[in-house]
């Protein structure tokens, strides 16, 4: 039977899917096969859109991942697998995080290719981890969590392409995406009564929309402890190989992406802001504070830690550059806001698109066989990621919240680093 879209995001946030594990067989009869459903042509097609439009979907699956980092059951698990709790480790993990992807998109989904491979290996090493997690008690893989980081990839694209100057150029661009991620959902482990891929382009964005909604706004309005830490150390471990890389602006950038109250770029955005703050006013004095959680759905998942009310205030709102998040930013970080908006500016037509793109073909293969900022930092040998290899372990201490809340004083050479 098919499931409306409610009825799928209701399943998807039930204690059953989050019981359900990403496999239940031994690593060893672990088995991969192509759906049923599997349209080569189609997938393939997906596969040419992403290179027609692959610097700003690449750059929505950053803030995917930050996105990611705030749900609290899969911040667990990274967290307890000691693989990213420091720059050194995170650049390994999320580079290779990085390589595998780009190996699915880059290669046909064949028996053997490098592509199904790579599936393969990342089936292996969820189903491997979310066993140690349960050994552990520091929570599972599970079949939700993995459709949650489904959004990670897709959800902002397919929601807010505009933002990151993707257009439809052929008739059936967006559902030759959408059949591309449901595909690598399914290789992944995903059950289909779970895939957050579903059966067409308008039930996906739909279902995109109310787990936006009902899990990464909330979550990224009220993040649980130690998201900061590994959601910086991330950003941080890939200026490596991305010199565009700011934790700062990209931090603002995904609260913005994700509705946050308060996290304003446009004046359309400002003015919507002041309205609904006005509606929870109520007729009351202007001065008094609105409760920014007031403005976003309850999260429909466990874990957010009790805080203090984040107040919004009318006055604070009147223009975009006296907004009290945007006032927090460094000068680096208004900067890299500033830049990202000029190449989109570009990115959106179609000579800047042609030349952002081959930039951004050729910082992959920089970043795969020429890392050299790495090189400085790490060594050349450590600079090097093999995908199909884990990534190292590491003792570093995660640093709660509070430690990223307090006034960062930068180096001067840092400061200047970030102007690159």
């Amino acid at each position: 039977m098919d499931l409306t879209v409610d009825q799928y995001v209701d399943g998807l946030l039930s204690k059953e899917a989050y019981e359900t594990p990403s496999d239940s067989v031994k690593e060893d009869d672990l088995e991969m096969n192509l759906p049923e459903w599997f349209d080569e042509n189609l997938y393939n097609r997906g596969r040419s859109f992403f290179w027609r439009f692959s610097f700003g979907l690449a750059g929505s699956m950053t803030s995917g991942l930050i996105s990611v980092f705030s749900v609290p059951t899969i911040l667990e698990v990274l967290v307890g697998s000691r693989r990213s709790s420091s720059k050194y480790t995170a650049f390994k993990r999320y580079l290779s995080t990085f390589l595998h992807v780009m190996s699915w998109l880059r290669y046909e989904l064949k028996p053997g290719s490098i592509s199904w491979q790579s599936l393969y290996a990342v089936r292996r090493r969820h189903l491997r981890n979310g066993r140690a997690a349960r050994l552990k008690n520091k929570g599972t893989v599970s079949q939700r969590d993995l459709a949650l980081t489904q959004f990670g990839f897709i959800g902002y694209a397919v929601l807010k392409p505009d933002r990151i100057g993707v257009t439809q150029q052929e008739a059936d661009d967006w559902e030759a995406y959408n059949h591309l991620w449901r595909v690598i959902g399914h290789m992944l482990g995903i059950e289909d009564r779970y895939n957050l891929c579903r059966k067409n382009i308008e039930e996906t964005r739909e279902a995109c929309k109310l787990i936006l909604e009902r899990v990464y706004t909330p979550c990224l309005e009220n993040v649980p402890e130690y998201f900061e830490h590994m959601a910086r150390v991330m950003m941080d471990g890939m200026w490596a190989v991305n010199g565009t890389m700011e934790s700062g602006s990209q931090m603002y950038l995904t609260k913005n992406l994700a509705n946050v109250p308060g996290y304003i770029l446009t004046e359309p955005e400002r003015i919507d802001l002041q309205r609904r703050i006005k509606e929870k006013l109520n007729g009351k004095h202007p001065d008094i504070g609105v409760d920014a959680s007031l403005l976003v759905e309850k999260a429909r998942v466990e874990g957010l830690p009790d805080r203090p009310p984040r107040l919004l205030y009318l006055k604070d709102y009147d223009t975009l550059d006296n907004a009290p998040e945007y006032k927090k930013l460094t000068l680096a970080a208004k900067y890299k806001l500033a830049l990202l908006s000029i190449f989109i500016a570009v990115y959106n037509t179609n000579i800047g698109r042609i030349l952002i793109n081959a930039y951004f073909v050729f910082s992959i293969n920089l970043t795969e066989y020429f890392p050299y900022v790495a090189f400085f930092l790490y060594g050349i040998k450590n600079s090097y990621v093999n995908m199909f290899k884990e990534s190292p372990l590491d003792d570093t201490p995660v640093k709660p919240n509070s430690e990223y809340y307090r006034p960062q004083p930068t180096p001067w050479y840092k400061e200047i680093l970030a102007f690159w």
